[in-house]
């Protein structure tokens, strides 16, 4: 794959069963440079061996988030359909008759996006989340708009920009015909996630009264709009999803509300009492809610069913509701992004969507147990690129042994050596692994030998692993970001070294973005065996970071202390106390609005390297968040990954 290739990338996402077993309604994405946009359709495919798929809508816009009625004679979902009179897409919400008569139905238009879409029982209503912007947005001139009145910590969010005069609320459209749209959680808290009961008066939503302290609860909300907690506010309980009977509610947490970072699990909450949940899954020491997977624990006819992100690998289990060890249900070298569940002829049935490091994310059904692959729709694709696969192997590192990767250059020659790319995920709490990663596809075509890692405070392993980076003053004690997750990278690398003859060891680079960028910046700071990094989107400065984010107020559950009390701990954590040391070539690379290391994260690490005269270069990408790499402008992503692969060209 190349920079230039981006506009052919093409995957499949979000599948629902219907609900007679039939069809499996799906997303298909592609990006289109050309027009700078992302352009999605829904199709439908059969669960029949011989079905063939088809499109259900054009695929012009960005179509999305299909979900059948009860009945399954009925599909909604979004899309960007409709334009402002300044060209601005608007978002609408949508219902489209299936194998019966009729168009379809536009059933709300909003300047805001809507999601989690889910019919009532009865199919009488369609609740769905969605931001309520105030009145002074209907001011066109800025100039004279109110100010905003800050009141709690969680007042602005990365790639959404400021929320306070615009939280996000739970709604319900009336499916009658009457054009009715109702906001059921009106005020001053964050709502999502709705999840109906079987009598359709009442849904489970996640709450968060927007407190110093971050809560996240669950509450239940009528239809006549009574709010409810029902969470112990202690803990963190979210994504509800209430049980067919009605009389239990699973959700995903923890304990502790003020510890960032760690293995959530799956519990049950009665939804009559406030009450901590009950986990039923400890037995298994993984996170429970793994970041790839928009999925939450789902309930069908024998329980529930969650996923585990698990050294590389995203798997789905059963979840025992009595207690006993969750059992696998899909495994394999791959990670599974969403699934469905219902029967199909009779049998337990799953569609998920999955991916492997040489397949970009496709749709697939198993049923009793026997599984089958239903769409092909990265196929061409992968046949014009031939991506690389990736070959695990371990690296010895203090008491246990660090999960890697390496992927070998495109057109490999082993009489050969290779410069060496070492890539570091962000985080920390989040992992590298078995899924298709166009960036690492994009360095072994430009000939790089790609090598990635799953370091301590990273997930997919047990709890002590994820909490090994917490600072040494938390309640959890750790030894602070920069220290065993740098003897892990740097072991990887020796291990990459000893095993692999084929890499130069004067030809090594380094990269990563968030905290992948930190750890670069870390590492240019406190070794010189690199030859070049690109430090990206970057937290630096970890007390200014403190107060400066979008999560300002809350690195203290990783770090221990609050910043007015201790920021020397800060200080002793952050790549910016230690610039003098910095001898390596260095690319920045940083946007604009990113909130969640905002750019003076990066202006910090070039103003200094600039004034020790170091060989540092910046680049600023305007009009991007911190997902510039995930959903930023195609453009500016295209743009990006030329400018990494020639600065490496150039140094390596």
């Amino acid at each position: 794959m190349q920079p230039a290739q981006l506009d052919e990338f093409t995957y499949a996402s979000d599948p629902q069963l219907s609900p007679d077993g039939r069809h499996v309604a799906y997303v298909v994405t592609q990006i289109d440079v050309e027009a700078n946009t992302y352009r999605s359709r829904i199709w439908l495919i059969g669960t029949a061996a011989e079905a063939a798929p088809r499109p259900l809508s054009a695929g012009e816009h960005r179509d999305g988030q299909p979900r059948w009625s009860p009945d399954g004679s009925t599909l909604a979902f979004t899309s960007t359909r409709t334009t402002d009179s300044d060209g601005t897409k608007k978002s609408t919400l949508h219902l489209m008759p299936f194998d019966q008569p009729g168009e379809t139905a536009l059933i709300h238009t909003s300047d805001e996006a809507m999601s989690s879409l889910t019919f009532s029982p009865d199919g009488r209503w369609l609740a769905f989340g969605m931001r309520t912007r105030s009145a002074d947005y209907a001011v066109t001139d800025h100039a004279a708009r109110e100010p905003r009145k800050i009141e709690n910590m969680l007042f602005m969010l990365n790639g959404e920009g400021f929320i306070s005069d615009r939280p996000a609320h739970v709604y319900v459209a009336a499916l009658d015909g009457s054009g009715e749209v109702r906001n059921l959680t009106p005020g001053q808290h964050e709502c999502g996630r709705p999840s109906w009961f079987p009598e359709s008066d009442r849904i489970a939503i996640d709450y968060n009264p927007l407190t110093s302290t971050g809560e996240a609860r669950v509450a239940v909300v009528t239809l006549d709009g009574g709010l409810r907690p029902i969470s112990d506010p202690v803990g963190s309980a979210s994504a509800p999803v209430v049980s067919p009977d009605g009389r239990q509610i699973a959700v995903t947490g923890s304990d502790d509300i003020e510890t960032l970072f760690e293995n959530a699990h799956v519990g049950l909450l009665s939804p009559t009492a406030v009450s901590a949940p009950a986990w039923l899954t400890r037995s298994l020491d993984r996170t429970w809610s793994p970041f790839m997977t928009a999925t939450s624990p789902t309930w069908d006819a024998l329980g529930l069913i969650g996923a585990i992100e698990d050294r590389g690998n995203i798997h789905v289990y059963r979840i025992d509701v009595d207690g006993a060890d969750p059992t696998l249900l899909i495994g394999g070298d791959r990670s599974v992004t969403a699934w469905s569940t219902g029967s199909i002829d009779g049998a337990d049935a799953i569609v998920f969507a999955a991916s492997n490091p040489t397949t970009p994310s496709e749709i697939y059904v198993s049923v009793a147990g026997e599984e089958r692959q239903l769409t092909a729709v990265s196929a061409s694709w992968t046949a014009r690129t031939n991506p690389v696969p990736a070959e695990h192997f371990l690296a010895p590192s203090g008491a246990e042994d660090v999960d890697a990767w390496i992927y070998r250059p495109k057109d490999f020659d082993p009489t050969k050596t290779y410069p060496m790319l070492l890539n570091i995920h962000g985080g920390p709490f989040t992992q590298y692994g078995n899924y298709y990663f166009d960036e690492f596809q994009m360095q072994v075509d430009a000939g790089y030998v790609v090598v990635c890692s799953n370091p301590r405070g990273g997930s997919g392993r047990h709890a002590d692993w994820g909490d090994a980076v917490r600072g040494p003053k938390h309640k959890k004690p750790g030894t602070g970001w920069g220290s065993v997750d740098y003897d892990d990278v740097m072991a990887v690398t020796d291990e990459a070294l000893r095993r692999f003859d084929f890499i130069d060891p004067d030809r090594l680079g380094v990269l990563g973005g968030s905290y992948g960028g930190y750890m670069t910046s870390w590492i240019v700071s406190h070794t010189d065996r690199f030859a070049a990094g690109c430090s990206e989107r970057a937290a630096n400065n970890l007390l200014s970071l403190e107060f400066g984010s979008d999560f300002a107020g809350f690195f203290n559950g990783e770090m221990g202390p609050h910043h007015f009390d201790d920021p020397e701990e800060y200080l002793r954590m952050s790549p910016v106390s230690y610039v003098r040391d910095i001898n390596t070539p260095l690319l920045i690379v940083h946007s604009e609005d990113d909130l969640r290391c905002p750019v003076e994260q990066a202006t910090q690490l070039f103003v200094s390297l600039q004034i020790l005269g170091k060989d540092v270069e910046y680049w600023l990408f305007p009009n991007e968040s911190h997902e510039l790499t995930r959903s930023g402008s195609p453009k500016h992503r295209q743009r990006r990954a030329e400018i990494i692969l020639e600065y490496f060209g150039r140094k390596l």
